[in-house]
């Protein structure tokens, strides 16, 4: 008696098995979702694609702050608020912060404010996209022998700073107590480079090479 093939095991009637046609259509059926995927313009691939993480956006701006935006130092050199200028999103941007100053001097509120520069952004700064660019170890003390009346010190170099602090260190001092009136700020750094007065222009806010042109001699 003839044994039946195991390829194609027939039925009672000398036909296939449904298992075993349903095997046979399996390859036809992976066959023409190739095809589909190719006429669509797909190409298949054996390996993971990794396109990496979803882009994120950052609003740069503090919730619940945007009313009370224009209640910057400058309104009050001596009063309670201090428009901090901190980075987001490539360029440098101010956030209201409370601070009191006064009854401090000059080199008193500079070294306030550089404190606050300093401080690591949290709570709603954070989440709008805030960051600093102001070393942790950076001081700043009075003028030197020379030094125009009203000058601030770095205790690095301008030049040494990274992009955009120096941007954050004059935007902050301008316009308070920490500056030279008329918008602006005598600074130096450590070296023996004689001091500038700079201003926040929006060049210094935007471009992280403007820091090295910035600022003009004091006559």
């Amino acid at each position: 008696m003839t044994q039946p093939s195991r390829g194609t095991a027939p039925d009672a009637q000398g036909l296939p098995s449904a298992g075993a046609a349903r095997r046979r259509r399996a390859p036809l059926l992976a066959l023409l979702g190739v095809v589909l995927l190719a006429g669509c313009g797909i190409r298949t691939t054996s390996v993971p694609v990794d396109a990496g993480p979803a882009p994120s956006r950052v609003s740069c701006a503090v919730p619940d702050e945007e009313a009370s935006a224009t209640a910057t130092a400058s309104a009050s050199p001596r009063g309670l608020t201090a428009r901090v200028y901190l980075v987001c999103s490539a360029q440098v941007a101010g956030v209201n912060r409370s601070v009191r100053t006064e009854g401090l001097d000059q080199l008193g509120v500079a070294v306030l404010l550089l404190r606050e520069l300093q401080r690591k952004p949290r709570g709603g700064e954070s989440s709008a996209g805030f960051t600093t660019a102001v070393q942790g170890d950076l001081a700043v003390e009075g003028p030197r022998r020379g030094d125009p009346r009203g000058s601030l010190r770095l205790s690095a170099p301008l030049g040494d700073l990274p992009p955009f602090a120096l941007a954050q260190l004059v935007c902050t001092f301008a316009g308070t107590g920490a500056g030279a009136g008329s918008g602006g700020v005598l600074l130096g750094g450590s070296d023996d480079t004689p001091v500038r007065r700079f201003t926040c222009t929006g060049d210094l806010r935007t471009d992280p090479e403007a820091a090295e042109t910035a600022g003009t001699a004091v006559k």
